[in-house]
């Protein structure tokens, strides 16, 4: 079967050399029993050729299995891919096959490999070198024959070097590496993808069909599509659905397009200058920040106590106090004032009059909670605030993992 006969199977439209290039690579090593490592951006189309190296090989009357790794949780996953026996953990009332058990003599397709905890790749580096894995809470081992094919959009080998990723297991899957190119390299087949996809839903939503004029055609090609085939797939069913005007002027395009902006993928471990925290990394910055606070608070107060309080260093000072009262959440502050020509200071202990000279005193003061638990649990619930609720985003602003993130927020008893 040559490439466009691949092309015309599995609806893969195109001719950019780096695609054909990619292909050729899959028809290549289907027949094959070796494992595949496709590596490419989100949205560009892993799992489709996926279905190529199986298909093409001899195992296409077996099963097939894809399985998105990090939409399984850190605590479920062994039991998924492996199976469990009735008993092994709280919730196992009954033995269960895993999959590969279920797709013994099939493919196992691996999507966001990456996201595999530590424990289940050592699991799955001794099923790719014996074919051998024991159930969940069992000592009998059983054998299987899968082909593993894996993906993942995450830049692996920095995370091999980050120590997040097994060094041995990344060769092992890496025995044929197939880079899928993102869209922004194919710029040739931009517009006859865009195409194809206006003619499917015209035709699906029985509207008339679009056209481009020829500025909106140079936009369409010159962005950067961040989200690749799975973003101009859904861009396309926008304008096909809601545009009224079915010629398109580059102006109408530019509506559906969302600024460009932020990093591409595939994802680094560590990007530029933001840093995937571990969690004793995130611990250190929290005391950083701590104590840069203390610090600039301790300046306030010496200014302060020599120089005495006038409503101009009040108004100075104000932004930054109140910044406190909002950041600092254990010590309950009271609401900073505005200030005001005449400033009166009372002091539970001695009433003193507006013009009072103010001398240094030795008070009891209410020290901050120093708790890293305590520091970590303000920061999480910072971080959701921030974002309404929305876990994927906090882990990103926290720089950890989702799967962490939801972790920690069960361990802290945060609803």
């Amino acid at each position: 079967m040559d490439i466009q006969d691949i092309k015309n199977r599995f609806g893969i439209i195109g001719n950019s050399p780096l695609l054909n290039r990619a292909i050729d690579v899959a028809r290549q090593v289907a027949p094959t029993d070796i494992s595949v490592l496709i590596t490419g951006e989100s949205g560009s189309g892993k799992e489709v050729f996926s279905h190529i190296i199986h298909q093409l090989s001899s195992r296409k009357h077996g099963a097939f299995i894809a399985v998105n790794c990090g939409a399984i949780p850190e605590g479920t996953i062994d039991s998924e891919l492996f199976g469990h026996e009735k008993g092994s953990f709280t919730g196992a009332h009954e033995a269960r096959k895993g999959y590969f058990e279920v797709v013994d003599g099939g493919t196992i397709f691996l999507d966001e490999v990456a996201e595999l905890p530590v424990g289940t790749q050592a699991r799955l580096l001794r099923v790719l070198e014996s074919g051998e894995y024991i159930r969940v809470g069992s000592s009998k081992v059983q054998k299987t024959n899968v082909r593993i094919i894996a993906a993942t959009n995450v830049d692996v080998y920095e995370a091999v070097k980050a120590g997040k990723f097994r060094e041995d297991l990344y060769y092992r899957l890496n025995t044929v590496p197939l880079r899928i190119p993102p869209l922004r390299d194919r710029k040739e087949d931009i517009h006859l993808i865009f195409r194809k996809f206006v003619a499917d839903f015209t035709d699906k939503y029985r509207s008339p069909n679009v056209q481009l004029t020829d500025d909106a055609q140079q936009l369409l090609v010159n962005y950067a599509w961040p989200g690749n085939v799975r973003q101009l797939k859904n861009v396309a069913e926008q304008i096909a659905v809601l545009e009224k005007d079915r010629t398109l002027t580059a102006q109408a395009l530019q509506n559906y397009l969302p600024a460009e902006g932020g990093s591409k993928l595939p994802m680094r471990v560590q990007q530029g200058n933001k840093e995937d925290f571990s969690e004793r990394d995130l611990l250190y910055k929290v005391l950083f920040d701590m104590k840069k606070d203390m610090v600039e608070l301790k300046k306030l107060v010496v200014g302060i106590i020599q120089n005495g309080i006038t409503p101009s260093t009040f108004s100075e000072h104000t932004p930054y106090i109140n910044q406190l009262y909002r950041e600092v959440e254990p010590v309950q502050a009271p609401a900073v004032p505005e200030p005001q020509t005449t400033l009166t200071i009372h002091n539970p202990q001695k009433e003193r009059s507006p013009d009072f000279q103010y001398t240094h005193e030795a008070e009891e003061v209410e020290e901050e909670s120093l708790s890293l638990i305590d520091k970590e649990s303000d920061l999480i619930k910072k971080a959701l605030r921030k974002h309404k609720g929305k876990r994927k985003l906090a882990a990103q602003e926290l720089g950890i993992s989702e799967r962490t993130l939801y972790r920690k927020i069960k361990d802290l008893n945060l609803n």
